[in-house]
């Protein structure tokens, strides 16, 4: 089949070439900690291209509540690396396991991050039953989630971190955020370098999907 004809078993129309980058944006997404770029800066337009595609992501009843601050001031940064690393330290010690290497090598550089970026919503929480957390959550999470594959389609590593949740309050007073406003996800971006991003080892789709009932495998 030739590579821009559209592919027949894609619904959207795209071609087989299109399919596959996007395919290959979609699985090879991971958490970079390592291999970045700290010198170089992120443009605005670069970022504002991002924001444009995650507002684009679907939402639940909480709607389009959404808000993203970038943060790239040395000051701010350096003062959010410290409680990151405070979080990180204390969850790993009261797991008692050792911070891996990709996780020190962030801690080690996450004051000289280009940008973190936070996604946030304009609101909190009303309801703390699982149908309401999940309509709450479920309005921004899809929003991050497409901005971290946004920034990787544009040569840009990012780490999903929600550790600083556990200390709302006081990042909360270094950037600025006022009250009734809820942090979400904190991704620290920067460009790749010579980061090699490939699929990773996941158990198959024939191993974790069941069909009509629960326990029972397509046959």
């Amino acid at each position: 089949m030739d590579a821009s004809s559209p592919n027949p078993s894609s619904s959207t129309g795209l071609s087989a070439a299109e399919l596959h980058w996007v395919d290959e944006v979609l699985a090879t997404t991971r958490s970079v900690r390592r291999n970045l770029d700290f010198e170089r800066p992120l443009p605005r337009e670069v970022l504002f291209e991002c924001i444009d595609l995650a507002v684009q992501a679907p939402t639940g009843l909480g709607g389009e509540n959404w808000r993203f601050l970038v943060v790239d001031s040395p000051a701010q940064k350096s003062a959010i690396a410290e409680i990151y690393g405070r979080i990180m330290r204390r969850l790993m010690e009261a797991r008692g396991l050792p911070l891996k290497p990709t996780h020190k090598a962030l801690l080690e550089q996450l004051h000289n991050i280009p940008a973190m970026l936070f996604v946030c919503v304009d609101g909190e929480p009303s309801d703390d039953s699982t149908s309401g957390q999940l309509g709450f959550y479920g309005s921004i999470l899809p929003a991050a989630w497409t901005l971290m594959l946004a920034l990787r389609a544009r040569g840009i590593g990012s780490t999903w971190t929600s550790l600083l949740s556990a200390e709302h309050d006081a990042v909360s007073e270094i950037l600025g955020m006022p009250a009734g406003t809820t942090m979400t996800v904190m991704l620290p971006a920067g460009y790749t370098k010579g980061a090699t991003l490939r699929r990773a080892e996941r158990l198959p789709a024939q191993e974790v999907t069941f069909h009509n009932n629960w326990g029972e495998r397509y046959e």
